[in-house]
Parts: structure tokens; sequence; C-alpha cells
């Protein structure tokens, strides 16, 4: 017996606790991420800037990025509150099996063939489209605050409620018509390799992420933002110079109208490590940065494809997806884990699915396993959420060096200046907050990486 096996045995008890060991993780992962935010939030009354900054930023600004990011920490808490309570209801009232049973008798009123029962796999759709849509519809009002009382509060939303609605309607119709078929790709791998999964899935996984990088800015972003040909001028020829003269492959640069849903400000670029790249300006920074900022700000994406980041974190990602389906497969033929929330194997009698929150499978509800696998891994993610951080802020501190190597210190420093006041980004983090919540260091940590030395207070 291999040790999966083994470990596997071991938890296949139905006098182990499921519900209620989900219960306690999920309850405990919402008490530390609030003592996160707790911690945070004493930061935030701070009266003192970061010495770095203190010749930089206004009294004003300062002011009104704290009672920014005050009112964003009391938005999180009551936004996870309700995550959690929605979680505890799902288990306490068995809404999983309802769910499931439910997309049974929605699939016979839909499709021209009536059943009993059918596969786990078209089952597994019909019960994450029907869940899918229902969190979507329970998070309305959670998204419509954000948009319309937090963000409008503060100056930057600028979605209509129509805009709103149709971007709502746009990511459940994608979710349905790009999810449902990878997903139904994912689910017969564990159909045809029940027993031996692990590396098919992997590759599966792996293809799905690079077909993303490569055709979702292409396709899918379009489809909510308008990307427009950089104008000929001093900013596209000062890009491709740069491009050039480091022999980044730069194949367009576009202009997105990020302005018609906020006046936050951004710059990335989009591709596979080996071939050509799309450089993204949003226009709100294109209207309110010089030349030679916009230029440092590449200069440092340009940095993350000097050192490899974006394979970097590709070959992690895929070690973090092979460590993650190890386990998987020591749990996910564990029936007690199905039974304890409703879910066995099996057909029932006549009749009995209909007067029943039970669900009766003729294979294992793999979906329904991986959800429950993903809860009990709670605790490992959040050790791994701080490794990945880690790993991203160190990514910046070097694209950050790259940038300062080509003579680019003042620049980009103005330009990462520029950047937080328009964004009213935090300017005091606490250390754990920040190590579990940020991939980027604060603009105080840049600011002294880069050596950064103030020449004139910022308006």
């Amino acid at each position: 017996m291999s040790l999966f096996e083994s470990i596997q045995a071991r938890l296949d008890n139905p006098a182990i606790p499921w519900k209620g060991i989900i219960a306690g993780i999920s309850v405990a992962q919402f008490a530390f991420e609030t003592y996160l935010t707790y911690r945070q939030y004493r930061v935030l009354k701070n009266k003192k800037l970061p010495s770095v900054l203190e010749n930089e930023i206004t009294n004003e600004t300062f002011v009104k990025s704290a009672a920014y990011s005050r009112a964003k920490a009391r938005f999180s808490v009551v936004s996870d509150a309700f995550g959690l309570l929605q979680k505890l209801l799902v288990i306490k009232l068995d809404m999983m099996p309802r769910l499931w049973n439910f997309g049974v008798r929605l699939s016979q009123l839909v499709l021209p063939v009536k059943f009993a029962a059918v596969s786990s796999v078209a089952q597994s759709l019909w019960f994450l489209s029907v869940a899918s849509n229902l969190s979507t519809l329970l998070d309305m009002p959670f998204s419509y605050y954000q948009h319309f009382v937090l963000e409008e509060k503060f100056g930057f939303n600028k979605l209509t409620r129509k805009l709103w609605v149709i971007d709502t309607l746009k990511g459940l119709v994608l979710c349905h018509v790009l999810g449902g078929p990878l997903l139904y790709g994912f689910l017969k791998i564990f159909e045809k390799f029940d027993t031996n999964f692990l590396w098919y899935i992997c590759g599966f996984i792996f293809v799905v992420q690079i077909l993303a990088i490569t055709l979702v800015p292409v396709f899918i972003m379009p489809l909510f933002n308008k990307f427009t040909p950089l104008e000929d001028g001093d900013l596209k020829k000062s890009i491709e110079d740069l491009a050039s003269s480091l022999g980044f492959p730069l194949d367009k640069i576009f202009v997105v109208d990020g302005s018609k849903r906020s006046s936050h400000s951004n710059a990335y670029f989009t591709g596979l490590p080996f071939t050509s790249k799309r450089i993204v300006l949003y226009d709100t920074l294109v209207q309110e940065s010089s030349v030679e900022e916009i230029t440092a700000v590449l200069a440092h994406e340009i940095g993350h494809w000097q050192r490899n980041h974006i394979l970097n974190m590709i070959m992690l990602s895929q070690v973090h997806t092979f460590a993650l389906f190890s386990l998987f497969s020591a749990v996910y033929r564990n029936l007690s884990l199905y039974n304890s929330f409703g879910f066995f194997l099996g057909v029932p009698d006549a009749g009995l699915l209909a007067e029943s929150t039970q669900v009766f499978t003729p294979d294992l509800p793999i979906m329904i396993g991986f959800q429950l696998f993903n809860d009990l891994l709670a605790p490992i993610e959040c050790v791994m959420q701080f490794l990945l951080s880690l790993i991203s802020r160190l990514h910046e501190y070097q694209a950050d060096a790259y940038a300062k190597a080509l003579g680019y210190t003042q620049h980009l420093a103005r330009a990462l200046i520029n950047l937080q006041i328009k964004n009213l980004s935090t300017m005091n983090v606490d250390p754990w907050y920040s190590a579990y919540h940020y991939s980027h260091p604060t603009l105080a940590e840049r600011l002294n990486a880069l050596g950064y030395v103030s020449r004139k207070k910022a308006e």
C-alpha cells in the first residue's frame, strides 16, 4: 500500500466529523484574516508618514488615503463575514446536496431526455452553474456598495449602473461559455484516469494556463474595455527606443480606457516569456504622467521580463499544482467525506431523489470532493500565500533595481509617488498584513531600496 493509499484509508472514517472540521477551519481562517485587518486598521490611525515620504505627500492626501484604506478595511471585514456566514449556512442546511438535486431537476426541465440519474461529470456542470449564478446574485449588493458607495465617495468610481449590470452579465456568460468546457475536460480526466490522474491533470492545467496568457488579452479583455493603439509621438518613440535598446520583443502598444470604470492608474505587458509582448497603458496614466515617468515604469516591467519572473511564476504555479493534486489524490476517494455532506455512491430507489436532500451518484462527484478538499487545505494555502507574496515582492525589488541600473531612479520614484497619490494607496502598512496581502512592497520600502532622495514636495 502506497503512502497516499495509507493516508486515504485512515481518513476514510465515518467517525471523523468532517462538517465540524471544515466549519472550524473556515472560522479560524476568518479570525486570522480579521486579526490581520485589525492590525492594519490600527496602523492606519498613525498620524505620521514614513520618513521617506514626509517631503513627498501632502497632509491632505495622507489623511484622505488613510480614510480610504480604513473604509476598505471595514468593507473587507463585513464582506468576509458575509462569506463565512454563507459557508456555515451551506454546511448547516445541507445546501450542497440541495443545489445538486436542484440541478438534476433543472436539467430534466431543460434537456429533452428525461432521466433519474446522470453522470457526475454532467451533474457537476449543472451544480456549478446553479451555484455560480446564486453566488453572483448574493454578491451583487456588496459589488454595488463597493463601486457606487465606497469608490464613489473617494472619487474613483466611473462606472454607470448600466455598465455595472452589463459587466456582471458578461461575466456570467463567459463563466458558462468558457468555464463549462474547461470544467468538463477537467472532470473527464478524473473519470478516465481515476487512479493515475496526476500527470494528466497537471498537463491539462498547464495548457489552460498558457492559453489564458495568450488568448485572454486578445479576445476576452476587449469585451470589457477598448484597446486603442498608442498614437505616434514622444511617448511611443521613447517606449520603442527603450524596448529596442534592451532587446525587448515589443509587438504593439495599447491605451486602455480604464477611466470608464475607475480613475485608478496602471500599466502592464502581456505575452508568454519567449513570444512578442503587448504593452498596455491605462488612459489615466497617459494623461497624468510625463513621458519619462511612463518610460521608467515600463523599464521596471521590462525588468520582470529580463529576470524571467513570468517564467518563474509559471513554473512555481506548476509545482503548486502538482503538490495540490498529489494531496488531493490522498483524499478524493474518501467516502466518509462525501457521506458527511450528503453524497452517496449508488442509485436511489424510485422517487427518493425528489424526497430527500441526499444525493446518490453512480460514481464519485469529484467536483464536490475538490471543493471540500480546498476547504480542508485552507491552513496550508494561508502559509503558501505568505510565501507567494514574499516571492512576488522579491521580483518587484529586482525589477526596480533593473530600472535603477538603467538610470531611471528619479523618474521611477516620481512615477511611483504620483501613482500612490492618484490611487490614494496606503501609506502606513502593518508588516504582517503586508506580508500576507501585498504582492508589491510598500512605496516607502521601494523608495528606500531605490536610494531615492527627495527633490521636491508632491503637489
